[in-house]
């Protein structure tokens, strides 16, 4: 047991044995580096947060705790063999020997385990996150010392690639905005629809000379033109203007970044792209996700070719959904009447699903498969070197509040042959500055339909319908 407890407290053990000068040192030696690790846990928390995101760093913790778990099992063997006694039994000197040896398994595998969640986690920032040698036409410049200094509001262009088996090149069915209040964490989230044409781009760009009046085909006004949509542009523009988005690693995200920013009157920082496939691999590795579902949402199904879902999400409060059936609450629009509409709010309360679910214990005991998840789901032009300030900004959104900026469909875009940009961007800027713009008069609900039916999406009018936690609440027809 006094061996035992050397692992503890290491160095009692040679106290114990009469070593008092190796035990007094090494005693020492544990004393000062326990208070040294709960002094940095406890007062230097947003240190370990940068620590925890910079690969050097991480390589240094792997190389570390595999000398402090072989340390301890040397003290713990050699403890056990300056104290046992010389004169014992064999069923004594096995049972002894057994203990010894199942502590030091746990000691081995319980640092195995963390020396796989440092490895995963070096993985994923050195694989995910811009490095110094990464490119990006429309990246800013950051102040390293304090990067909010002068960034009221950060705002990151989340896209939805959409690059599975039948489909020509990637395509972002899902174009949003998401802008942080750098202070507080608030969150303003704002869905692109994926048929709007005419994407407009900023002035000074050389994109706006080969497209002065936005993005689409002047010689077929007034048609539908699918190769001109926002969800088109990722695949359709970096081809035959390349040399006009000067170096970059990923020209189809500064496209769209160039292209919705100006849309919306904002200056889009970094971007997020999102894989499908890997958005699936990512619930399932949270453990699935808890949404409302108010009415019936498809599973598969294909309008163009007139292919009917294999089965619906049925209707009720707090569903739990596995991966696969979370992406199709994210994507489902088959014979769904506003089904893009429809679709983008389910989106939105996704993301706030997933925020929910991302609690520290969740993502501490499944870490390894998340890191591995986000090496397959992200893609994006942020800056390891600003990961720590994102994680600290990241706690504030994640206790504060999520809303919705409604671009009004009806005055704005009844349909996406000819967007009204200049009135989203007013919507956007009072929301932004506080003003938030009259929302349009909701509709009445309609009556529930059979669950094998395609149905209307309605929501209960709420006093505030931008706020996220109650336009996601389950308000059944």
């Amino acid at each position: 047991m006094i061996a035992v407890l050397g692992v503890l407290v290491p160095g009692t053990a040679y106290l114990a044995a009469g070593r008092k000068r190796l035990g007094a040192v090494i005693t020492t030696l544990s004393v000062l580096l326990a208070g040294g690790a709960a002094y940095v846990v406890l007062v230097r928390r947003d240190d370990v947060i940068q620590w925890a995101l910079d690969p050097d760093v991480l390589l240094g913790m792997i190389v570390g705790l595999a000398v402090v778990a072989l340390s301890l099992v040397v003290v713990l063997v050699t403890s056990y063999k300056m104290l046992r006694p010389l004169q014992t039994g064999v069923l004594t000197r096995l049972g002894g020997a057994l203990v010894i040896g199942v502590v030091c398994f746990s000691i081995a595998s319980g640092s195995a385990l963390g020396a796989q969640n440092l490895v995963a986690q070096r993985s994923l920032v050195t694989k995910v996150f811009a490095g110094e040698k990464s490119k990006s036409g429309t990246r800013p410049a950051i102040d390293q010392k304090d990067p909010w200094a002068n960034l009221p509001r950060l705002n990151l262009l989340l896209l939805g690639a959409d690059d599975g088996e039948g489909r020509d090149g990637t395509r972002t069915d899902t174009v949003m905005v998401a802008s942080i209040d750098t202070h507080t964490g608030e969150t303003a989230l704002i869905s692109m629809t994926r048929n709007f044409m005419r994407m407009p781009f900023p002035k000074d760009h050389p994109l706006h000379d080969e497209f002065p009046t936005g993005y689409w085909d002047p010689s077929r006004p007034g048609q539908e033109q699918p190769d001109y949509y926002l969800d088109a542009m990722y695949r359709n523009i970096p081809p035959k203007y390349r040399e006009l988005l000067g170096e970059t690693d990923n020209p189809g995200a500064d496209v769209l970044k160039l292209s919705v920013g100006e849309a919306l009157g904002l200056k889009l920082h970094y971007y997020v792209q999102i894989n499908l496939a890997g958005f699936e691999q990512m619930v399932t590795a949270l453990g699935g996700i808890t949404v409302n579902i108010n009415y019936p949402v498809p599973v598969g199904g294909d309008d163009d070719k007139n292919i009917p879902p294999g089965r619906w999400l049925q209707p009720g409060p707090n569903r739990q959904l596995n991966g696969f059936d979370a992406l199709w609450f994210a994507r489902g629009r088959y014979r769904v009447p506003g089904a893009d509409l429809a679709r983008q709010a389910r989106q939105r309360c996704t993301i706030k699903a997933i925020v929910e679910r991302a609690t520290p214990q969740n993502v501490l005991t499944h870490y390894k498969e998340i890191a591995a998840a986000g090496e397959q789901l992200i893609r994006t032009d942020i800056p390891q070197t600003l990961l720590g300030d994102l994680a600290g900004l990241g706690a504030k959104v994640k206790t504060a509040k999520i809303r919705n900026i409604d671009l009004d469909k009806k005055k704005n875009f009844p349909n996406g042959r000819d967007p009204n940009y200049a009135g989203m961007r007013t919507i956007v800027a009072k929301a932004l500055a506080g003003t938030p713009s009259k929302p349009s008069k909701p509709a009445k609900p309609a009556a529930t339909p059979r669950p094998s039916s395609p149905v209307t999406p309605t929501t209960k009018p709420s006093a505030d319908p931008a706020d996220l936690a109650d336009s996601c609440a389950y308000h059944p027809s």
